[in-house]
């Protein structure tokens, strides 16, 4: 049965030092995944010695997965630690475990892996290995010559792929030589960590701490992605959300960490580059499977990339300038961008059919045409700029004030702030 006690307080086991000449600690973020628990452990005993130092299992389930784990400390060579987050502590997702569980590691080097099996333990020493030679980190990749992401499916293959170029088209220094950024699965040293700049959130805990950390000498190490061998994949729509907001959050901070002065120009253009991911990953995936003609899809995927881009504009880009309710500034903000997508349908037939332009190319340069018109709407109809009140001209006699050394109505943004 459940102990559903460990849901209302945080449980941390500790059984011990790590061994001395092993370097690594795998922290494991968890799920109910406790049919996965014994099976990994085994392979992870497997492994040459000297390279498991401990393992950290930071559980967020609901199911017997912390029993599984409490039963196995004592019947393998490491120490085998658990860290239970109570419900409050679940917000911040696998990102925020995998955070927990790297400031708790007790070793140098700090190996994440799912605990579902698909990250094969076998590739660990493989990591050392690499990560040995002078690099920060070492990303298992599913896309490298001698890697295999057939596990994923055709379908989260798509997303993954996508979800790779919208970060890569975003962070394209922060990314520069990593093929696989979506990765949950690396090896990296602890110590050029600074964990306060991370914020965590969602899946993508390497993208934060690679955008975060854009200094880290980085290597990648191929490895076959394995199908799943029990329980059910954690990935959703809703996790696809998130993943879009973590997107803009990532850029608007680093933006505002270099400017703190950047304009709602700056954000919305990076809210429309993701707004563009979106838009071509649902064209493309229509048109190519047959379900729509590209006029249709073009449409269609011009309803999803509004969602987004109102959804990721109203909570970071204008969130100072929100007046009335969220339905209101949505269906003003879904109007205003319909009229302008009309507007590009004729000129995608014209480069489609008139001029032989591909499809996706042509929906590229209409979209971008369309920027500064969507702009221009949301920042004037959408997003209406506050009026200030008119002064009121009192005589009074002078007084000493508390003076706002920031200036008064400027809001400064920290560096890595949401």
């Amino acid at each position: 049965m459940t102990d559903r006690r460990s849901t209302d307080r945080p449980i941390t086991l500790v059984t011990g030092p790590p061994a001395a000449s092993a370097p690594v600690t795998v922290v494991v973020p968890t799920r109910n995944e406790a049919g996965n628990v014994r099976p990994l452990l085994d392979r992870f005993a497997a492994l040459r010695p000297g390279v498991v130092g401990e393992v950290l299992f930071v559980d967020d389930s609901d199911d017997d997965t912390p029993q599984a784990v409490l039963a196995s400390t004592q019947a393998y060579a490491f120490p085998v630690r658990l860290l239970h987050r109570n419900a409050s502590e679940r917000r911040s997702g696998l990102s925020g475990a995998v955070a927990a569980g790297i400031a708790h590691a007790r070793c140098e080097w700090v190996c994440v892996i799912d605990g579902d099996l698909q990250h094969p333990p076998e590739v660990i020493p493989d990591l050392a290995t690499a990560l040995a030679t002078g690099a920060d980190v070492a990303v298992a990749t599913r896309y490298r010559a001698g890697g295999d992401h057939t596990g994923l499916g055709a379908l989260r293959t798509a997303v993954s792929r996508a979800s790779t170029i919208g970060a890569r088209a975003l962070f394209p220094r922060a990314l520069r030589g990593v093929s696989d950024p979506m990765s949950g699965f690396f090896l990296v040293r602890r110590e050029v960590l600074d964990l306060s700049r991370l914020r965590p959130r969602g899946f993508k805990i390497l993208l934060e701490i690679l955008v975060r950390h854009p200094r880290l000498r980085r290597v990648e190490v191929p490895y076959r992605f394995e199908e799943r061998a029990w329980g059910t994949t954690k990935a959703s729509a809703r996790q696809g959300v998130e993943y879009l907001r973590q997107l803009a959050s990532l850029r608007w901070s680093t933006v505002a960490a270099r400017r703190p002065a950047a304009g709602p120009l700056v954000g919305f253009a990076t809210v429309g580059v993701v707004g563009l991911a979106v838009n071509q990953a649902v064209l493309v995936a229509l048109v190519e499977s047959g379900a729509l003609g590209y006029l249709a899809a073009a449409v269609v995927a011009a309803q999803v990339a509004i969602t987004t881009n109102f959804a990721l504009c109203d909570r970071v880009v204008f969130r100072r300038a929100r007046t009335g309710s969220v339905r209101g500034r949505f269906t003003r903000f879904w109007l205003a961008s319909n009229s302008v997508s009309l507007l590009g349908l004729p000129a995608l037939a014209l480069l489609v059919s008139g001029l032989g332009v591909h499809y996706a190319a042509a929906n590229v340069l209409v979209v971008g045409a369309q920027f500064l018109a969507r702009f221009a709407v949301s920042a004037r109809v959408v997003w209406r700029p506050r009026r200030a009140r008119p002064a009121e001209v009192t005589l009074l006699q002078p007084r000493t004030a508390p003076h706002d050394a920031d200036g008064v109505g400027i809001d400064v943004p920290a560096a890595g702030a949401r």
